[in-house]
Parts: C-alpha cells; structure tokens; sequence
C-alpha cells in the first residue's frame, strides 16, 4: 500500500477578502500559517506515511505552506519541486474582483457557469509575465481555464511525477489549490461533470488516499 496526500494551502489574503485569486501571487494570512501548522500535526500522527519527494505550486501561499508542514514533520530534507502545472486554475480577467461583486457585474448565473461549469472559461486576462515563469514556454501559459484546461496541464505532471513514484512504493505529498486540487481528485476519483460541481476542497485539511500496486484506491480519509 502505498499513501498519496493531498493538501490545499491555508488561508490566503484573498480567500480572507473573498476574492478570485488563481495566479496571483497572494500571501497567506495568519490564520493560513497556523492552518498550515496544523496541518502538519495532523499528518504526524499519520501512521506509516513517509513520503519521498513533495510537490507544489508556482505560489507563495502553496509553498509557504509546504514549508510549514515540512518544517512541522521534519520533513525540510525532502525534495521538493515548485512547478506552475500544479498552479491555481487562472480564471483571467475575474482575478482580484470580489466574488460578491462579480455576480453583480456579469450575471449570478453567468459567474456560476465560470466557477462550477467543467468547461466553462472566463474571459482572458493579461500574459503572465511574473518572473517565476521565466524558464517557461511563454505560448503555453494561459491566459484564463476552465477546469477542464487546468486537469488537462496538471496530469501529465502527475503521471511522470508523482503517479510514477507511487508506482514504485515511494509516499507523496502535492500542496496545491482548491481548482487544481478539484480536478485531480476528479480524475483520481472518476467523478462525473455533474457532481464535481459540488466537491469543495477546505484549506489546510490533509486528504489521504491509499492505493493499491495498481493505484487503485482502496482508502481515502480526510483529516480535520
């Protein structure tokens, strides 16, 4: 058996404001960093979970957060790599506006579409130019995604980075985002586009899935 952990980060300053973050690079609040802490004591009490390599976002708050487990599970030798295919879905030109205020703006029903639909894409933003993606194909970085668009560039990570270690026995660790987070789970789950549009993801609460040699899932448990 072989343990997959799956962590959104803690509370950022825009989840605190309510507002639509995905690439923007927000800070973690003070309740977040605790979240993170705790987090990282529930994970300690985990029996037989020794992950090998840990795995996040382009993102202060996800590596933040990473960090603050690690530190909290003496895991700070373990490697770890930061890669934008584990980034928050980039919801475009919605980035920064109140989520409250977005429904006055454009439509409850048109911002439920955007928010919950598999499909659904916002309108696009500006090209990302932040250096932290300096090293990236600049033409292969969107511009806004449905969830669709975001499983789509996360999975092939997953596959020849984490999925393939798993494989070999090896424990993993992804801290990431409440989208990016939605659309693994959907796939590891095979969760319909229905019913995905109820999933929800909670900062700072570990999910732990056991598999099987053939990554299966024969457990999954969520730690609060």
């Amino acid at each position: 058996m072989v343990k997959l952990v799956l962590l959104r980060h803690g509370e950022s300053t825009a989840n605190f404001a309510n507002v639509y973050t995905g690439w923007n690079d927000v800070a973690l609040t003070a309740k977040g960093r605790i979240q993170a802490q705790t987090a990282g004591e529930l994970l300690k009490q985990v029996p037989d979970f020794y992950p090998t390599h840990i795995h996040t976002s382009v993102l202060q708050r996800a590596i933040i957060t990473a960090n603050i487990v690690a530190e909290t599970c003496h895991f700070l030798y373990l490697p770890i790599t930061k890669t934008w295919r584990l980034n928050e879905r980039h919801y475009g030109k919605l980035r920064g506006i109140n989520k409250d205020l977005s429904r006055a703006i454009f439509g409850e029903e048109q911002v439920r579409r955007w928010r919950r639909g598999f499909y659904e894409v916002p309108p696009a933003g500006d090209e990302v130019t932040a250096a932290c993606y300096d090293q990236c194909d600049r033409k292969r970085l969107p511009r806004a995604e449905s969830l669709y668009q975001t499983q789509k560039r996360l999975m092939p990570y997953y596959h020849d980075q984490v999925a393939s270690r798993l494989l070999k026995g090896e424990d993993q660790l992804i801290v990431a985002h409440g989208s990016s987070l939605r659309a693994l789970i959907k796939k590891l789950e095979h969760i319909d586009n229905h019913d995905i549009l109820k999933l929800e993801v909670p900062n700072a609460q570990p999910i732990i899935y056991t598999f099987d040699e053939h990554l299966q899932i024969t457990k999954k448990e969520i730690l609060r």
